[in-house]
């Protein structure tokens, strides 16, 4: 499973965001900033607030002063959301999806023998970023989760 630009962009921002109006005690702050801190092009930066915007994740303040506010606080805004909000699956497979029913991946339409590895896979990543709020990204607490970690991972000597 990969996670595109767009998602890692748009949790990069909005944990930008929730930082800079915490600091300036809720003063809207302009995508320019966040683009210059975070070294993200301010035109994709744009593309991602519109589609964030419309998913109800955060305020526009327009003149002077103007920019972006989260609608919900920073311990209400979990990273899931904000992945789905910029149109990122959180799937594991290669299946197909047609009117939200899946069709497999093999010929035919005939799902491959690791389908439900993947699929339970997808299903544990969506349950642990819907579980971590920007806040806690900004405290430092992503702790292990139920069963993601249930055995330690070993990384293999190249």
């Amino acid at each position: 499973m990969r996670l595109s630009t767009k998602g890692r962009y748009a949790v990069m921002a909005m944990t930008d965001l929730a930082k800079r109006q915490d600091e300036s005690e809720g003063r809207a702050v302009a995508l320019a900033e966040i683009a210059a801190r975070q070294q993200i092009s301010l035109s994709y930066l744009e593309q991602l607030f519109a589609r964030l915007r419309r998913k109800g994740l955060v305020i526009s303040a327009r003149g002077p002063g103007g920019g972006y506010r989260l609608a919900k606080a920073a311990t209400e805004t979990f990273i899931a959301d904000i992945v789905l909000a910029v149109d990122e699956p959180l799937r594991a497979t290669r299946c197909n999806f047609t009117k939200g029913q899946a069709k497999g991946c093999m010929a035919g339409g005939e799902r491959c023998m690791t389908h439900n590895l993947w699929e339970e896979m997808g299903r544990q990543i969506h349950g642990y970023l819907a579980s971590v709020s920007v806040a806690d990204v900004l405290a430092g607490e992503l702790r292990p989760q139920g069963s993601l970690l249930a055995r330690p991972m070993e990384i293999a000597a190249e």
